[in-house]
Order: structure tokens, then sequence, then C-alpha cells
């Protein structure tokens, strides 16, 4: 009664529900996209890799060394500079910060040492009755 079918095109045809029931069931085959055809094809050789900027072919002078040189240390410099100077303001943008978060100093360390942690004054030695 029930009939194995096999599939007689090479189409890739979706499978429904109902059928992907069956365990008898054969891979579809499935074709190949047709290869395209460039009038102009590109070369099939490993294409030469060329660069903006390409190596000296000599060894150059000594001035253009030194010159290279001290611009390349001048950049360092600068970028340098810049990366402290960004570091000390981002430390003070995130101590204000933390000032106006906390509406008091936010590091322990800097406060008076006449005043307790937890915010109550001492009373002077001298107040005190024996």
């Amino acid at each position: 009664m029930s009939e194995v079918q096999t599939p007689k095109s090479t189409e890739n045809v979706p499978s429904s529900s109902s059928s992907s029931s069956s365990s008898n069931d054969t891979p579809l085959k499935v074709e190949k996209p047709p290869k395209i055809h460039y009038p102009n094809p590109p070369e099939t050789s490993t294409p030469k890799i060329s660069y903006p900027n390409p190596p000296e072919t000599s060894i150059p002078e000594p001035t253009t060394l030194r010159e290279q040189w001290r611009f390349a240390i001048r950049q360092y410099s600068k970028w340098y500079s810049h990366a402290w100077g960004t570091a000390i303001l981002a430390g003070g943008a995130f101590f204000a910060l933390g000032w106006i978060i906390k509406g008091s100093n936010p590091l322990p360390s800097l406060q008076r040492p006449d005043k307790e942690t937890n915010g109550s004054e001492q009373k002077p030695s001298s107040d005190r009755t024996s």
C-alpha cells in the first residue's frame, strides 16, 4: 500500500511537516549554481600586493634617518603628554563627581583629624570634668 517515492528531479524541494515522518527519505541532490561567464575574466594567477607606501629599495641617507627619528620622538612625546593630561583631567573630573554625589570629600584620607569618621565632632579635652 505505501510506496516509497524517490524524487525524479534534482532540485531542492522543501519538505513539508507531513512528509518528514517517513524514515526512508533519501537526501535530495542539489545542483550547484551555474558558473557565471565574464567577458574579461580576472587573472587567475596570484595578484601582486601593492602597498600604498612601499619599503625602501636602498638604504636611506643618514640625514633622512635622523629626520625621521626626530619626527618619531616628537610624535611619541606629544602622544605621551596628551595621555598624561587626559588622565589627570579624568582624575579631577571623577574626584569632583564623587564630591558632588557624596556631598563631601570623597577621599577619607584627606579629612581633617579633628573630625571622627561618623561625622560627629569631638569635644575638646579641656571641657571635660573630672
